[in-house]
């Protein structure tokens, strides 16, 4: 795919995009950790300067729409800063990291968390790398291969006391020490700032193994997991429960009850929220609060198995109001038993497609109804 212009245009928290219904600022979540007081100041902001609602990005990341004029986009700016998720201007837009959203508490091969943390401290401190696009991603794998499915464009999988290197989910055959495995992902991030040209993401590259020393590309990476949704013993004895967003829209008002449970949280690149360290009588009340409002807990539920688009009336390009049809399938069984052992299904307004996950079957809204979108070569 050869692109016109060097970088793409991203939102953030400060780079805001013009919708169709105001204003739309995206906060990064490397991981998506979240603590229960940014979530809270998050809600709190959508509810007075946007729309009401959080919505869940596929990248683990928040977007706040609906923000009218200067003044709202200012006291978001702000509101996302004081509660800490803004911690460098210049690199806003570049801190998109995924990782295995259970890993240190429920299976895997190794704990990245502490990583999400290095990689996001280094990677604001290097200037260079300022010049990532915004649609430029790493990924964290501990070893489970949920994170790897995604194809982010440099990622690690964990393989015990190594790392094994991948680009665009496939693995290279380059192993390092896990605790160099930070390092090797900021070092093929600057070598992809050097070559990339006019290309968003390391897969345009006309020869990707570039960017990492006597790489050889693997298979392409499986199909996505289903989001973790449900009731999880941790390693230690607590509950971690795992909420599907159907659709990736969080209402403010459940966002504020989530935050009350006051406890860690992450938002997952399946647009789920997890809530962890729970005791077990907190997590059963948290449980019976939450399901009425909507959340998933049914790792069965069809909801899990669509997605959408933002689509009319919030984006102009749109042919259909593609989440209201979204709605509709589930409603009326259409996704369901039988549509759960074919594909992930994805309703996109244009061509653009925002938004699909990989392995997804697309359906692109038209003028008269809705078409398949070939496959990705």
């Amino acid at each position: 795919m050869v692109r016109t212009r060097p970088d793409d245009a991203c939102p953030g928290a400060l780079s805001l995009h013009e919708a169709a219904d105001g204003a739309l600022a995206r906060i990064r979540l490397p991981g998506g950790l979240l603590t229960a007081a940014q979530l809270q100041t998050l809600a709190v902001t959508a509810r007075d300067h946007g729309a009401g609602t959080l919505e869940l990005t596929g990248r683990g990341n928040v977007q706040i729409r609906g923000i009218e004029g200067a003044s709202d986009a200012e006291a978001v700016a702000e509101a996302v800063a004081g509660a800490g998720l803004l911690p460098t201007p210049s690199h806003e837009r570049v801190r998109n990291i995924v990782a295995s959203p259970l890993s240190g508490r429920v299976g895997g091969c190794g704990d990245v968390r502490a990583m999400v943390i290095d990689l996001d401290t280094r990677l604001r401190a290097d200037p260079v790398l300022a010049g990532l696009p915004g649609r430029f991603w790493f990924g964290l794998d501990d070893g489970r291969g949920d994170i790897s499915a995604l194809g982010t464009d440099i990622g690690v999988r964990l393989t015990g006391a190594e790392a094994e290197l991948q680009i665009g989910g496939r693995d290279t055959g380059v192993l390092v020490a896990e605790d160099r495995a930070v390092d090797a992902l900021l070092a093929a991030a600057r070598r992809f700032v050097e070559r990339r040209g006019t290309a968003w993401r390391v897969t345009e590259l006309p020869d990707p193994t570039v960017v990492v020393d006597s790489a050889r590309l693997g298979p392409p990476p499986g199909a996505a997991p289903r989001p973790p949704v449900g009731w999880f013993e941790q390693r230690d004895g607590r509950i971690a429960l795992g909420a599907g967003v159907p659709l990736g829209v969080l209402p403010v008002r459940t966002a504020e009850f989530l935050a009350a449970i006051e406890a860690p949280l992450t938002v997952t690149p399946w647009r789920s929220v997890l809530v962890f360290d729970l005791d077990d009588g907190v997590a059963d009340a948290a449980l019976r609060v939450l399901a009425p409002l909507g959340l998933v807990f049914d790792e069965n539920s069809p909801w899990l198995w669509v997605s959408a688009c933002t689509g009319s009336p919030g984006c102009a390009r749109s042919a259909a109001d593609v989440r209201a049809d979204a709605a509709r399938a589930v409603e009326s069984g259409e996704i369901g038993t039988a549509h759960r052992h074919t594909a992930h299904r994805h309703y996109v307004g244009c061509d653009r497609a925002c938004g699909s996950p990989a392995d997804a079957e697309v359906l692109i809204a038209t003028p008269d109804g809705y078409r398949v979108r070939d496959p990705h070569p």
